[in-house]
């Protein structure tokens, strides 16, 4: 057994911090936009719904890309595997910088997505290989903060980039952090029990997955954690920003710095999620019921921003990404009622749908706004965004009343 001293601090040092510096960079690229919207839709005059295809297209590359993804892992390893794919998300951060057109944005988003997409799962991967299995829990923790963290560069001081080098100057930045961030994970990771050669097929992953689908058990709480996944990347990772800019009426900075703020409040969600959870958890509340406590709660602000219970500002919204993250304690708590063979697949199944639910979400939100004419000022109307967030709202209420009503705890695999 391992023991926590300096030969394991040294490898902490070199297994963790090169995979979360690649996380932060996911995170960052997959927000980025909600920044430099105003600059998109002015230089490109982009519609709602053009701001949201090209900025899901992100999404949608990277949900389609997450079976494939395992094979890779089993076969390669985290440490190839994701190096390879940043050097992807470097060329999409290129081509979305070169791009005078919206099938060229398109492109290099979703080539961003796809490059990403191994960000997170890679990660995980390499602590399980690494890290001693008790160290896991709390490193798993530390690497979603440092998503989180790339979320709060992603405001501000991506506004300050902008502000000197224009979007297209940001994204150049952007490719040549994602070419270093790829050089120092490829060299600095150790390779020693690295995890390759395996013999998973995509035609295996795909059949890990179709068991999970099976299950009833599965279909009770996924529709709930995917609305509640997909609403939040959606709209955190685009809408908030023009939001900000069109109804509340910020400049560039202020809207910036109030994406900064939100950012916090996830942050802070992250880092006091693992408390709460772990003390609920002592007194028997299990992780499902705890995650549907928290999202229900984080349909409620969604409400309230909806209907204006109360003035709709910063703090509002600072309040909505706090209860936001409790979706994913429904991955904890679907794969400990799973056999430990289908943990995988769970994960896997559940990322599926929420990042093609936040595509679907990201576009859709646009084009509901398209419906109402633009304000005098040229911004999207606030009627737009109300009837947007608030269809969005609905569908997890729906989700909510489904599993209330749909009662099963029944693990049932597929006979095939």
């Amino acid at each position: 057994m391992l023991v926590w001293g300096k030969t394991l601090q040294a490898i902490f040092i070199r297994v963790f911090v090169p995979f979360a510096l690649g996380y932060l960079l996911s995170y960052l690229l997959r927000v980025v936009n909600a920044v430099i919207a105003p600059a998109l839709i002015e230089d490109l005059g982009l519609t709602a719904s053009d701001l949201g295809l090209l900025t899901s297209a992100n999404l949608f590359a990277f949900a389609a890309f997450q079976l494939p993804l395992g094979v890779l892992l089993d076969r390669y390893g985290p440490r190839r595997t994701e190096a390879v794919l940043l050097l992807v998300a470097a060329a999409g951060t290129a081509t979305f910088a070169l791009a005078g057109s919206l099938a060229l944005l398109i492109l290099g988003r979703a080539m961003i997505g796809l490059g990403t997409s191994a960000c997170l799962m890679a990660a995980f991967t390499a602590y399980a290989l690494w890290l001693p299995k008790e160290k896991l829990p709390a490193v798993n923790g530390y690497q979603m903060v440092a998503g989180g963290i790339g979320a709060l560069i992603g405001t501000t001081p991506i506004e300050y980039v902008e502000e000197l080098l224009g979007w297209r100057g940001v994204f150049w930045v952007l490719t040549a952090v994602a070419v270093c961030m790829s050089a120092l994970l490829y060299t600095m990771v150790p390779q020693r029990n690295e995890r390759v050669g395996g013999t998973e097929t995509l035609r295996e992953a795909i059949g890990g997955v179709r068991r999970v689908f099976w299950s009833p058990l599965f279909w009770r709480v996924a529709p709930l954690c995917v609305g509640s996944q997909a609403a939040f990347l959606g709209i955190q990772s685009l809408w908030l920003g023009p939001w900000f800019h069109d109804v509340a009426g910020l400049n560039n900075r202020g809207t910036a710095d109030a994406l900064f703020y939100v950012a916090c409040a996830m942050v802070a969600s992250y880092m006091c999620l693992a408390v709460i959870t772990g003390y609920l958890s002592k007194r028997g509340v299990g992780a499902i019921r705890i995650s549907v406590i928290g999202m229900s709660i984080f349909i409620v602000m969604q409400l309230v921003v909806v209907f204006e219970v109360v003035p709709v500002t910063v703090v509002t919204w600072m309040v909505w990404a706090f209860t936001a993250t409790y979706g994913i304690v429904c991955y904890a708590g679907l794969t400990q009622r799973f056999p430990t063979s289908l943990a995988d697949p769970v994960v896997t199944a559940i990322n599926l749908l929420a990042f093609f639910g936040a595509f679907a979400v990201q576009w859709g939100v646009g084009v509901i706004i398209d419906f109402w004419p633009l304000t005098e000022s040229g911004g999207f109307h606030p009627e737009g965004y109300r009837w947007a967030f608030g269809i969005v709202a609905a569908i997890q209420i729906v989700a909510l009343a489904w599993f209330l009503v749909f009662r099963t705890e029944r693990v049932v695999e597929s006979p095939g």
